[in-house]
């Protein structure tokens, strides 16, 4: 299967939509942050590993154990990956702390105080 394959991008989004479902309401480590959003997920081509961009609001502590949370919840999100997916592998899932949201809103602070002073 190609990397951009349309059947690549469709079995990208259902894990995103399922992660995200997943982790609004079934991870109970109190070490993952209520504001985590998926924002994007990469599975290989052979099914087996996926990579979840994950970003977080609040500071470097917390986007950490938020991290840490997850990686121990790993199993447990597997686990329920595969009852809520149709797929014959359930891939294992590596969570990527993802910063462009937080660099997309500093260079929208530091472009206002640009044309502030302009």
């Amino acid at each position: 299967m190609r990397k951009h394959s349309i059947k690549n991008t469709r079995i990208n989004n259902e894990v995103q939509r399922e992660l995200s479902n997943i982790l609004r309401g079934g991870v109970k480590d109190p070490r993952v942050a209520e504001m985590t959003t998926v924002v994007a997920v990469e599975v290989a081509s052979d099914l087996k590993t996926c990579k979840a961009y994950v970003s977080v609001l609040g500071d470097l502590k917390v986007q950490e154990d938020t991290i840490a949370g997850l990686q121990s919840a790993e199993g447990f999100i597997r686990r329920e990956l595969a009852r809520n997916l149709n797929m014959r592998n359930t891939p294992t899932v590596q969570f990527v702390l993802d910063q462009s949201i937080a660099y997309g809103v500093n260079m929208s602070k530091k472009i206002d105080e640009v044309i502030k002073d302009s």
